[in-house]
């Protein structure tokens, strides 16, 4: 879901100022007729907060469990607009917002909201440098495009009221609208020359037929079914209803009414519209072969991954590291010479790598090591219960490994892994990935910022480099808790950190310097993989999802970047736990800030 702030909203105007004689004393004037710079800021943060969180069905479900809480009581019910003609209205609400920013005197506001200001005022001159390349704007693509994220999306709708019940099923009746937006905008894009290539059409078309085809079975219909049946039966720690056996049979009739009605023809109608305009993309390649293409993936980088840096020195940044890598892998093969064949054995070993660990409950237990394990290089969270669940039978093609969900703001519960069954991994492959999405990872670093008591508007200002670059950093740690050779557990991580590093080579390859899926192809042999049909499919992923791989790798080595400056201005007093503390307290942000306040606190 898009977080940027683009709705306009009218600023409550304070119209009438009663002065009573109780309030003249100077207490009563200080706090109630004069409030401070930093109360004034709260409140137009706040108010960010309720517009942006309540523009969005989607948003608001999974942000707050309870918005009356927050005077969100009548909201729309809607997945967003991606009308083109309302972009210029949302470039001046930006540059409103901008303006009311820069009324407020940032000296005499605290550090903590001095740091908001400054990510508020980032984020706002980045969505402003769009400009009229906002026509390069791509919501569709076959793995990581709204159509096929929306259905995991829905899936994952918790129901805690009835009302919530409600929500869903009005949310559902709003994608074709929403859908028919879409269609009109790639007709928009088309007749500029700006419309994807025939090979995505056919990805995209594809999976939104596999959705459509699966009509008798779907998963949305029997996860629609399995969560009204745990609300019934008091198995949701969460839901304050209990649907009665006929009201779930009701409700089973609507959902399934609305999917045959609306929610299938609306995937069917765009499967037309885009099909329809094939033939009119003149660009099979990356964003370096559209009119002002690179400039979008500059922005594109700046938004998605908060690096400022120009694109060459990002590049110059990745081909360093590949190098640094490769080399440290050569020196430890020299020194060990049977390390390949003990680190493919290790890879594909079911043996538990964490030596603490019973094989019970594999998962839940290397958690629970991994907790106890980071506390040697990380600062101890909050004590908190999380929950191990298994992702749906009907859900396990479409998702990843596992994941964590992110609670809502007023509720910080439940915290979820998923744990997905269907695909095959090895047990280092577990622990790592239980690292990237728990300890010391997502759940972790979301726990830790939790309990710094943010302002509300820095849940929304997430800043995805810094989120899964954290994650990306950490499991280089992780790789070094396994219970396994240290030496075998370090040329497995670097072997991960070139290959995250050449897809994020190749990303900056074909949407800046143009590369063809044949320059590809060329790059990828030099590295020993010859597969033409491998190449294609690793070409295709990254034209199609410009800068994704950047958001894991590009913001890992910021991290990197950050812990070596702090090492080399504080020498022998550097300190790695307090290092990771100050990056937990600051929380997600762009580089550039990050840094800044980072160097406030340790330097």
């Amino acid at each position: 879901m898009d977080k940027s702030l683009l709705r306009k909203r009218l600023l409550p105007i304070l119209t009438v100022l009663l002065l009573s004689a109780g309030c003249l004393t100077a207490a009563g004037i200080k706090k109630d007729v004069f409030p401070t710079e930093n109360k004034k800021f709260q409140k137009f943060t706040d108010q960010l907060f309720q517009e942006e969180v309540s523009s969005n069905t989607l948003n608001l479900h999974y942000t707050l469990a309870n918005p009356s809480s927050y005077g969100i009581t009548d909201y729309p019910i809607s997945l967003g607009s991606l009308r083109s003609e309302a972009i210029p209205a949302s470039y001046t609400a930006i540059e409103n917002y901008q303006t009311k920013l820069h009324s407020y005197n940032y000296e005499k506001l605290s550090e903590e909201n001095q740091m908001t200001y400054d990510i508020l005022d980032q984020d706002f001159s980045t969505q402003l440098s769009l400009g009229d390349n906002y026509m390069l704007t791509e919501v569709l693509s076959p793995s990581l495009g709204i159509q096929a994220q929306l259905p995991v999306l829905l899936a994952e709708y918790t129901f805690r009221t009835e009302q919530d019940i409600a929500d869903y099923l009005n949310l559902l009746t709003s994608i074709p609208k929403y859908f028919e937006e879409i269609v009109v905008f790639e007709q928009e894009k088309s007749e500029k020359g700006l419309f994807m290539s025939d090979a995505t059409v056919d990805r995209i078309a594809e999976q939104c037929n596999a959705f459509v085809e699966s009509a008798s079975s779907n998963y949305l219909t029997a996860m629609f079914r399995e969560k009204l049946e745990d609300m019934a039966s008091g198995a949701s720690s969460e839901a304050s209803y209990q649907p009665s056996p006929q009201d779930i049979d009701r409700y089973i009739e609507a959902h399934q009414k609305v999917m045959d009605t609306q929610v299938f023809p609306a995937y069917q109608n765009l499967v037309k519209g885009l099909t329809a305009l094939k033939g009119t993309g003149k660009n099979p390649n990356g964003l370096a072969g559209y009119p002002n293409g690179v400039e979008y993936y500059t922005y594109l980088i700046r938004k998605d991954v908060g690096d400022f840096s120009s694109l060459e020195e990002i590049e110059q940044r990745l081909y360093k590291q590949l190098l640094a890598d490769y080399q440290e892998m050569q020196q430890l093969i020299t020194a060990h010479p049977d390390l390949i064949t003990q680190a493919t054995e290790l890879e594909a070993s079911s043996s538990n790598v964490a030596a603490d660990v019973p094989t019970t409950d594999v998962p839940k237990e290397m958690l629970e090591s991994l907790e106890k394990k980071i506390q040697t290089d990380f600062p101890k969270a909050a004590d908190t219960s999380y929950e191990i669940k298994y992702v749906h039978p009907s859900l396990e093609e479409f998702l990843s490994p596992a994941f964590y969900l992110t609670p809502p703001v007023d509720t910080q519960s439940p915290n979820v892994i998923y744990i997905n069954n269907g695909t095959p991994s090895s047990s280092l492959d577990l622990f790592t990935t239980l690292a990237h999405e728990g300890f010391p990872g997502h759940l972790y670093q979301t726990l830790y910022f939790v309990q710094q008591d943010p302002s509300n508007i820095r849940y929304l200002l997430s800043n995805s480099g810094y989120v899964e670059g954290w994650a990306t950093y950490v499991e280089s740690y992780a790789y070094g808790y396994a219970d396994a050779d240290p030496a075998v557990t370090r040329l497995l991580w670097l072997n991960r950190s070139v290959n995250l590093c050449l897809y994020s080579i190749m990303d900056m390859g074909i949407h800046y310097r143009g590369w063809t899926v044949d320059t590809v192809k060329e790059y990828l042999q030099e590295f020993g993989i010859a597969s033409e049909e491998i190449a294609s499919e690793i070409f295709q992923y990254i034209v199609e999802n410009p800068a994704n791989y950047l958001k894991y790798y590009v913001g890992y080595l910021n991290f990197l970047d950050l812990k070596t400056e702090m090492q080399t201005s504080l020498g022998d007093s550097f300190n790695l736990k307090e290092f990771h503390k100050e990056i937990l307290k600051l929380g997600p942000s762009q580089f550039p800030v990050l840094k800044k306040y980072l160097k406030s606190e340790m330097l």
